[in-house]
């Protein structure tokens, strides 16, 4: 398997990192990575920010965080997304993506 590379930028306390939604899937779920972003498929809708809500929902299970530690910076009526996420490091969001280095 090809290692593969996100970008994310080390913060004190916690990370930021950009990823892509995809809304309205079958499930939640982290799938992988493409050209540094993270990509995530979330069952709820585009509409009335329920996407971005259940996407801090969805965070904040995965990596074991309050999901007031989880801010949503940029993106909000976008797919893309720039997130903060306090209380995570690096190596903790790499290993829910199979195959992904940070080096």
């Amino acid at each position: 398997m090809k290692n593969r590379m996100l970008n994310i930028t080390e913060i004190p306390g916690g990370v930021r990192l950009e990823v892509k939604v995809q809304p309205r899937s079958s499930k939640n779920q982290i799938v992988g990575e493409k050209e540094g972003v993270l990509k995530i498929k979330l069952t709820a809708p585009p509409v009335d920010g329920e996407a971005n809500q259940a996407l801090i929902a969805f965070l904040s299970t995965c990596f074991k965080v309050p999901k007031k530690n989880i801010s949503l910076l940029k993106g909000d009526s976008s797919r893309h997304k720039l997130l903060e996420i306090i209380g995570v490091e690096p190596k903790d969001i790499a290993a829910w993506v199979p195959g992904t280095n940070l080096s």
